[in-house]
C-alpha cells in the first residue's frame, strides 16, 4: 500500500510538475537559481509589499513533499508535516495548527483558485495541493503519508476547504488568483 501511495505521488508530481520543479529543488533556494536581473526584480517586488509564490516556487514545494517521505516521521501530524515541507523548500513560517491556518495566519494569503504547492485547509486538517485540476493533495493521513482528492465524498463531508498561498507578511484576505 505504501509503495502504491509513493508511486501515485510520484506520478501526480511528474504529471503536474514536470522537470522544472525538480530542477528548482536541486538548485536550492529559488533566488540562488535566478539570473541577476530576475533577482533584482524579485527584490523590487518584495520591497513593494507582500510577494506571493510563483507557480515554479509552488512546484518546488511539491518536490520537497516528494523528498519528505525519506526525512519526515511517518507518524507526524498534518500541520507539522506541511510546515516541515515548506521549511525544506525554503519557505519558513512559524508552526501553526490546521485550525489556525484555516482562520488565516500572516505568512499565507487566502486564494480562490489554488495552484500546486498551495495549502488546502479544513478545520482540523491541512495538506499541500498537488494538481488543482485533479483536486489532489498530499498530506499525513490515517494510513500514513499519501495523496487524496479534496473533492472526494470523505473530504466534502469535512466541509468546504480553504486554499492559501505562501506570502511573506500577507494580510489574511481572499485573492482571485
Amino acid at each position: 500500500m505504501l509503495l502504491r501511495t509513493r508511486a501515485a505521488l510520484l506520478w501526480l508530481l511528474l504529471c503536474s510538475v514536470g522537470p522544472s520543479a525538480l530542477l528548482a529543488q536541486s538548485r536550492g533556494p529559488l533566488s540562488d537559481a535566478l539570473p541577476p536581473v530576475a533577482q533584482n526584480n524579485l527584490f523590487r517586488s518584495q520591497a513593494r509589499g507582500p510577494r506571493m509564490l510563483t507557480a515554479d516556487e509552488g512546484l518546488a514545494i511539491l518536490g520537497s513533499a516528494l523528498e519528505s517521505r525519506h526525512h519526515v516521521n511517518a507518524h507526524a501530524d498534518c500541520s507539522h508535516l506541511v510546515q516541515s515541507i515548506y521549511q525544506r523548500a525554503g519557505f519558513p513560517y512559524a508552526y501553526s495548527t490546521s485550525s489556525e491556518l484555516y482562520a488565516g495566519v500572516n505568512e499565507f494569503r487566502r486564494v480562490s483558485r489554488p495552484q500546486p504547492g498551495d495549502l488546502v485547509v479544513w478545520r482540523g486538517h491541512v495538506g499541500i495541493v498537488i494538481n488543482p485540476t485533479q483536486h489532489s493533495f498530499f498530506s499525513a493521513l490515517r494510513s500514513g503519508l499519501g495523496v487524496e482528492h479534496y473533492d472526494s465524498r470523505y473530504w466534502r463531508g469535512r466541509g468546504h476547504p480553504r486554499f492559501f498561498r505562501y506570502s511573506e507578511n500577507a494580510n489574511p484576505t481572499v485573492l482571485a488568483t
